[in-house]
């Protein structure tokens, strides 16, 4: 799946809790049983977002559970908690054994809706919680027009760039489009040796979300409002041709994009390395730890004839039709999408939230003005084609190939990409 916990700086420590510490997680939180007396049990595995038994979100879950249970006397609710690593392999392993949980908060949703194991949304959302989504949010848990993933918690991406560097080269503000980034990254690399002025990272860690950011910018995308993958479309290539020639080939970016990853750009940023790079919330805590002094700013397009666009990420909740608890689960949910709780959940983990009161409240208490830009991209946030089931694997192809196509010879990369993406497609249809 790909999943949000894996855009963010700290998710590689998360993804390898230590076994013992899930083991513990998962039985405080309740292992999966039948419930007592006449009470219906609600079953919910859960991605922990925590790297240590002190920032597990089963903390969160058994106070968000303590509280519905008083509310709600008839309902019990289990949380069965796992690593990213280890949740889809649980999951389906829970399914195969006959014993599938109601609800699970993930990174994807379109293979159990290709299984037909899920309820829409409009069948476990009151009204008043599905018209509190943000809209970008809930169209993007659509699949062939209908809701079937339930995001749960967002993240953007936006432009970082270094004012201390930016002050040396007599560059007054960020770059709006490619050529004002060209030609501050040419004053740069001449009045500041050492520094990288701009990270492009496409290597195997996280192509496909610097690939979608630049494509956007281009006016092109990845995939159509239909869900057929356009990579390889006039505007795609010539995005592409654009870093090829204005980028790589004039030295302004790493030597070789395709072999670096996010983690060694945001790093490089974080050392005062790199001038600027498009980030997501995570960087904010790396940048501020290093003392570096960043700005942050709308990611940089074409030009102003491309409508303004940003890129969004989303983890998801599924609601499971198998045991039929339809009403229960939609009672658990009108309450787990309280502002109240949204709010403590993205707080803890420095993530964007998903409903338009969350949103308003994290953009007017005035405690989260280092995430201003990326709230403010929430509204227009674009996605991966999170509804086709072929996406996760087209993903992992995007990030082994796509950086070939700002090679010198990698004017043909992103036609192979396209073959194999449609062969992938058809193969999940």
């Amino acid at each position: 799946m790909n999943t949000l916990a894996r855009t963010h700086a700290s998710r590689a420590a998360r993804r390898v809790l230590l076994p013992a510490l899930a083991v513990v997680l998962t039985a405080g939180c309740g292992a999966f049983g039948s419930g007592s007396g006449g009470d219906v049990t609600l079953r919910l595995v859960a991605a922990d977002y925590g790297d240590s038994e002190a920032t597990s979100t089963a903390h969160f879950w058994d106070d968000v559970v303590h509280r519905f249970e008083e509310a709600n006397p008839g309902i019990r609710v289990q949380i069965d908690l796992q690593t990213w690593n280890d949740i889809d392999k649980r999951v389906a392993s829970l399914i195969a054994g006959g014993h599938t949980p109601d609800l699970v908060q993930t990174g994807g949703f379109a293979d159990q809706v290709a299984a037909d194991r899920l309820y829409p949304a409009t069948d476990v959302l009151s009204i008043d919680t599905q018209a509190g989504m943000i809209d970008a949010f809930a169209r993007a848990g659509q699949v062939l027009g209908s809701q079937y993933g339930i995001p749960f918690v967002a993240s953007t991406r936006v432009f970082f760039y270094n004012r201390t560097i930016f002050e040396k080269a007599g560059i007054d503000g960020p770059p709006t489009t490619w050529d004002e980034l060209r030609h501050d990254a040419e004053l740069i690399r001449s009045k500041v040796p050492g520094v990288t002025p701009y990270a492009l990272p496409l290597g195997p860690e996280e192509a496909q979300a610097e690939s979608m950011i630049w494509t956007m910018g281009g006016g092109g995308a990845l995939a159509d409002n239909a869900g057929n993958y356009t990579v390889d479309s006039p505007q795609n290539q010539a995005t592409f041709a654009w870093l090829r020639t204005n980028l790589v080939a004039r030295h302004l970016t790493y030597a070789d994009p395709a072999a670096t990853d996010r983690k060694t750009a945001f790093n490089d940023f974080a050392a005062g390395k790199v001038a600027m790079l498009n980030g997501h919330p995570g960087l904010i805590s790396k940048a501020t730890a290093a003392r570096i002094d960043y700005g942050t700013a709308a990611v940089p397009r074409r030009d102003a004839s491309v409508k303004p666009a940003s890129f969004g990420v989303a983890d998801w909740i599924m609601a499971f039709k198998a045991n039929g608890h339809r009403s229960e689960i939609k009672k658990f949910l009108g309450f787990l999408y309280r502002t109240d709780n949204q709010l403590a959940f993205d707080e803890q983990y420095n993530l964007l939230p998903v409903t338009q009161d969350t949103r308003a409240e994290m953009t007017g208490s005035g405690r989260h003005k280092d995430l201003t830009e990326f709230l403010n991209a929430l509204p227009t946030a674009n996605f991966y084609p999170y509804g086709d089931p072929s996406w996760d694997k087209v993903s992992g192809l995007v990030k082994q190939q796509i950086g070939g196509a700002v090679k010198n010879d990698g004017t043909g990369a992103l036609t192979a990409l396209q073959a194999a993406a449609a062969a992938e497609a058809g193969r999940s249809r």
